[in-house]
């Protein structure tokens, strides 16, 4: 199942979104406080408005290398004190980096707080990068790209779908970065990174958990307001290139099975002229895939037995335009162009033929069904505030997110699919295996 993560993070925050508190310091750090007094737990999270969307050419991965050093000390707290302080008092915490942002985050007992807000503020302006801790992680980086990328077949095909599919946009490059710029970074550049984009004015500090928004205004204030704003330097426009028809390519991959790939260039809810096409193609999505009686498992699955596995997925979330993605694995004896054929002559209905209220009340349904559970999560209900902030739709985007669903027509969802779905803003990858020892070397390209 692709890409389903963003329909039920937005949703949940339509739930009880009033009691979001939002302030701003004197240096603009942007934060948001919500009181959820079920059990005494506070999760805190810090986003930072930089990813690898934001790296310039030969500096890929930058973002997802600074989260790494971010734990490699300062001159208060060396490296490994960080976690070991966290650790010693009962918390959790870690750090993900994606194309639009890096966040950092911390699950504490209540009475905790201010521990990871004096360890958060800290390193907000006085991380330590010495090269010999870049060494060493830079190894780790290069460990978890194999892991993550090079060792898993559809990861390396998702990777060459999205340098092929993207020609100007930033979302070509992989999150982690190709290798040779990994391989590359000196200290002085992630030094001129943090630098860059690691201020309180370019940040928001989210807080959910069983708190008083006064009290920890009071920590915040005493943590946070003292570091300078810096001068953010504005991104230049990313926009992409037209794409004028479409672009195909086969991998060969050691790989056990055959795979396939699909994306389409479509809006993002910051991207798109008319908003509403942003939740038509969420709800469209949901009508391909997001339960066992989505179009997809039950039609190309169950029903005409062609695919072991078969997915679709859109990013509501994303800062700049994307792709509207199908996955699929064809069984024993049918082909990655069976696959296509069927994958298409789906999409070709739904461009032709209105689905029945029914199945979009059921669609509609299935979307409240699977973000319910996300609001027991402090985490989750900290991340989607977090997220939406640090995408530039502001965190009150989310609060329109149910309506905004409930008022798709089956009319729109028709709309978009004959829109967006079309043959030249297509991007199509296969994956052809090898077997497993004829060639362990790097998959030959074949574009066509």
């Amino acid at each position: 199942m692709l890409a389903r993560l963003f329909l039920g993070l937005f949703f949940a925050c339509s739930v009880q979104a009033a009691e979001v508190h939002e302030s701003i310091l004197a240096n603009g750090l942007k934060v948001l406080i919500k009181e959820q007094h079920r059990s005494p737990v506070v999760v805190a999270q810090i986003w930072y408005k930089v990813g690898s969307s934001y790296e310039p050419s030969g500096m890929t991965g930058i973002s997802h290398m600074l989260e790494h050093m971010m734990f490699k000390g300062t001159e208060q707290y060396p490296a490994g004190e960080f976690s070991k302080i966290i650790a010693e008092n009962g918390g959790r915490e870690n750090a993900f980096t994606g194309h639009d942002y890096t966040a950092y985050f911390q699950t504490l007992e209540k009475s905790r707080l201010a521990i990871s807000f004096e360890l958060e503020a800290d390193r907000m302006q006085h991380l330590h990068l010495l090269a010999e801790e870049l060494q060493k992680e830079r190894q780790v980086v290069m460990e978890e790209r194999r892991m993550r990328t090079e060792d898993n077949p559809r990861a390396k095909l998702h990777e060459y779908l999205m340098a092929m599919a993207y020609t100007s946009s930033p979302y070509k490059n992989p999150v982690i970065g190709w290798p040779i710029d990994i391989e590359n970074y000196q200290v002085a550049d992630l030094q001129q990174w943090y630098q860059r984009w690691y201020a309180p004015n370019n940040a928001t500090l989210v807080v959910v958990g069983d708190v008083q928004v006064a009290e920890v205004m009071q920590l915040v204030k005493k943590y946070f307001a003292p570091i300078p704003r810096h001068n953010i330097q504005a991104l230049k426009p990313q926009i992409e290139m037209p794409q004028v028809g479409v672009r195909r390519m086969s991998v060969r991959l050691p790989a056990k099975v055959p795979y396939l790939l699909m994306g389409y260039k479509v809006p993002s809810l910051k991207t798109a002229v008319d908003e509403w096409e942003a939740y038509a193609l969420d709800v469209l999505a949901a009508v391909l895939d997001g339960s066992d009686s989505a179009r997809l498992p039950a039609r190309l699955q169950r029903g005409q037995q062609l695919a072991t596995s078969v997915g679709a997925g859109y990013d509501l979330g994303a800062r700049l335009k994307t792709l509207f993605l199908f996955e699929a694995t064809p069984v024993k004896g049918k082909t990655l162009l069976d696959m296509e054929l069927a994958l298409k002559t789906e999409i070709r209905i739904l461009q032709r033929e209105l689905i029945s209220q029914s199945e979009l009340t059921r669609v509609k349904a299935q979307v409240l069904a699977n973000s319910v559970y996300e609001q027991d999560s402090l985490f989750y209900q900290a991340m989607k505030l977090g997220m939406a902030e640090t995408v530039g739709l502001g965190w009150q985007k989310s609060e329109q997110y149910r309506n905004k669903i409930n008022q798709v027509t089956a009319e729109q969802v028709r709309q978009v699919a004959e829109k967006y779905l079309m043959e030249s803003q297509l991007s199509i990858a296969y994956l052809e295996p090898q077997t497993m020892l004829a060639n362990t070397a790097t998959g030959v390209l074949h574009a066509h």
